[in-house]
């Protein structure tokens, strides 16, 4: 088993070495796959992660039957993740049914017309059951499932994707005696959509190589242009670059400025205040917000830029230093990552530390995945730093990843003992054992010798 497995992840390595470059005006690009092996890859993943991941996931969580159903163009965010490459939507009414046998045994059911790709194979005989209700009602009285999951949550949305008509159509359908064995399956979807497999750790750092390639150029001196480029310009050719990549993003980039004849408060812009148009110039700290979406899974990276004065050839070091605390803060919060432990009381940890260490400082960390905001323990978010309830309640699991998003305050007395912000964000996996970032994070400050 193990030696069928080894062989199927080495020929998972071919494919990703198949590939084409993709060029920018200025530099090459990681490597990235046309559009047909992007496809087998994808799903290579989805079929080890339903044959291997989820009966694991299904046994830790105690449901032995999970059942989906989503209509066309208005999927469960769970379905979602779960249809083949070429499967766009889900298809007039899909239902998907998983049932772990007592001996561990998988059944994968689509009561659907059709099979759904080469993993779930359809069931539904039309002559036999007009009604695809009735249909699924015979496999459930055939497995007899001592706990039923459906997807309904008041915590987690990506854990809610059961809709209204559809619950109320399944509850008429499901008999009697099913009926108390019903319970939500919230602890299952948000595992199937956290959890990480071996492939998917393996693609993830090239992945973010990609995006951190992609965001450095896009702000590199080949783009600004002091006194003329605006923050909008380099937001624009941020996506312009993802496109030229024939890749998506999850969100529109932001690009903010901290320098130091403006006020304190500038920072908000970052989050709700930005102007479309702000003027890039010497002297500059610069901060972008950037993520790709590639092979199904999501970047989330902030880092920060400093243009260099005509007569300068480093940041100042009251820049320098700033910096240093961000990595500081970086490393009291991954140091709390324990199995087990809730989000709320990472959160906690953490800003306690840096409290007694004198530190200003903000977390608003989040798991990153399938999608960019993930399902998964929330650490804080940037307006509620006494902790999350509900989604910081939920624990740290092993195979996991997350953005390690947070800010370090520090005054820098060559800008007269202005206060700035290092707003951080990182993407990495926690393994079960310690935290690590996927292709490495921010040292240091990057340098724009915009007068060369």
């Amino acid at each position: 088993m193990l030696k069928r497995y080894t062989l199927k992840l080495l020929a998972f390595i071919l494919i990703l070495c198949t590939v084409e470059f993709s060029v920018t005006a200025q530099s090459s690009l990681p490597l990235i796959l046309n559009e047909e092996k992007r496809a087998q890859v994808i799903d290579d993943i989805l079929e080890d992660r339903i044959d291997n991941l989820l009966p694991q996931l299904m046994e830790r969580t105690g449901i032995d039957m999970w059942i989906l159903v989503s209509r066309e163009y208005n999927e469960d965010p769970v379905m979602k993740t779960m249809l083949p490459s070429t499967w766009l939507s889900a298809r007039r009414r899909t239902i998907f049914v998983f049932y772990r046998a007592p001996d561990g045994e998988m059944d994968r059911i689509a009561i659907a017309r059709y099979s759904v790709g080469k993993l779930l194979k359809g069931e539904w005989d039309i002559d036999v059951y007009p009604d695809q209700w009735d249909a699924l009602t015979s496999i459930i009285n055939a497995k007899q499932p001592q706990k039923i999951g459906l997807n309904y949550s008041e915590d987690f949305g990506l854990a809610d994707g059961l809709v209204k008509s559809e619950h109320e159509a399944l509850m008429k359908a499901i008999p009697e005696a099913f009926q108390g064995k019903i319970v939500s399956a919230e602890n299952l979807a948000i595992a199937w959509l956290e959890t990480r497999s071996e492939k998917e750790i393996q693609i993830y750092d090239h992945i973010c190589r990609i995006g951190h390639t992609i965001l450095r150029e896009g702000l590199s001196v080949h783009n600004i242009h002091p006194g003329i480029t605006t923050t909008d310009d380099i937001v624009w050719r941020l996506r312009e670059l993802v496109r030229e990549a024939r890749l998506d993003t999850w969100f529109h980039p932001s690009v903010s400025i901290q320098r130091a004849s403006t006020g304190n408060e500038e920072f908000l812009r970052s989050f709700s205040r930005r102007p479309e148009k702000d003027v890039v110039d010497y002297g500059d700290l610069l901060h972008v917000d950037f993520g790709i979406t590639y092979l199904r899974l999501n970047t989330d990276q902030q880092e920060h830029f400093y243009v260099l004065k005509p007569d300068e050839t480093e940041a100042p070091q009251g820049l320098v230093n700033a910096f240093a605390e961000g990595k500081k803060l970086q490393d009291l919060l991954t140091k709390n990552f324990v199995e087990g432990r809730t989000g709320n009381a990472i959160l906690k940890a953490t800003l306690d530390q840096a409290k007694a260490e004198g530190m200003n400082a903000s977390i608003y960390t989040h798991p990153i995945g399938f999608h960019g905001h993930a399902a998964g323990p929330t650490i804080g978010m940037w307006d509620q730093q006494g902790g999350v309830a509900g989604k910081g309640d939920y624990p740290l699991y092993k195979n996991t990843a997350y953005s390690i998003e947070l800010f370090a305050a520090s005054e820098i007395s060559e800008w007269g003992g202005k206060l700035v912000r290092i707003m951080l964000e990182q993407d990495g996996v926690f393994t079960g054992t310690g935290f690590y970032y996927l292709d490495g994070r921010q040292e240091s400050l990057h340098l724009i010798h915009a007068n060369n």
